[in-house]
């Protein structure tokens, strides 16, 4: 089985709801048919809108939602109607192979599975490695040394890892990794919260340093996006 992360865009004329509304009702089924293993559905709709200030625009048009899905096979050719259905609901789209780690399963407010809204919200980035790294420096820095800081310092509930193996589509910007976290609601708001710190400014500091310095030795900062979302496990 292959996980494959579709970064789609809708046409501006399209609402941002009417489009999540799409990928959930009309691709999410179509996607089932075509023999689909699983779906999750991510888009930045209007229960995340406080959380605005989180975001980080790199791409444009910004990042506003993931269509990720696990199939038999990524082989082009097998893979040609999962791009047609896609295609038939958004405006353009980036298709990425993956490998998915989950160093932190959600295990605190787990879906369904049925297409509901999972709690909190889900914070996605796209970052290229920082230039001048190595694939073994890169996955030392990332998955080896930032976990742990990546769970300790924040109040996530989930964490997810994708490694991209290859982009699938032509023209695809170049990155390296999709991370997934899940947070509590009220982080969306409150950076103290946000940091596992409410209510100790000093953990605060700590926290954020730490997270900081971290980042800093693996992702290009100045080429990252970052998109609060709402998660749908479809199925």
């Amino acid at each position: 089985m292959e996980k494959v992360i579709y970064v789609v865009w809708r046409d501006p004329a399209v609402d941002i709801e009417e489009f999540g509304a799409r990928l959930r009702k009309t691709l999410a089924p179509r996607l089932k048919t075509l023999g689909a293993r699983g779906l999750r559905i991510n888009v930045a709709d209007h229960h995340v809108a406080p959380a605005a200030a989180i975001a980080q625009k790199h791409s444009e048009p910004p990042v506003q939602a993931l269509v990720q899905v696990w199939l038999h096979s990524a082989n082009a050719a097998l893979r040609a109607p999962v791009d047609a259905a896609i295609a038939g609901v958004a405006a353009r789209f980036d298709a990425y192979l993956v490998t998915e780690s989950v160093p932190l399963p959600n295990v605190e407010h787990e879906s369904s599975g049925h297409g509901q809204r999972t709690e909190g919200f889900a914070q996605i980035a796209l970052f290229p490695r920082k230039p001048g790294l190595g694939d073994e420096d890169f996955l030392d820095l990332w998955q080896n040394r930032h976990t742990t800081v990546a769970v300790e310092t924040q109040s996530n509930f989930e964490y997810l890892q994708n490694r991209v193996v290859r982009a699938l589509t032509p023209g695809a910007r170049a990155i390296d990794a999709i991370v997934e976290e899940s947070f509590p609601t009220g982080a969306m708001t409150d950076p103290q919260l946000f940091f596992d710190a409410e209510g100790d400014p000093a953990k605060f500091e700590k926290n954020l340093k730490a997270m900081m310095d971290s980042v800093g030795r693996f992702i290009d900062m100045s080429r990252i996006d970052v998109t609060p979302t709402s998660q749908y496990c479809m199925f």
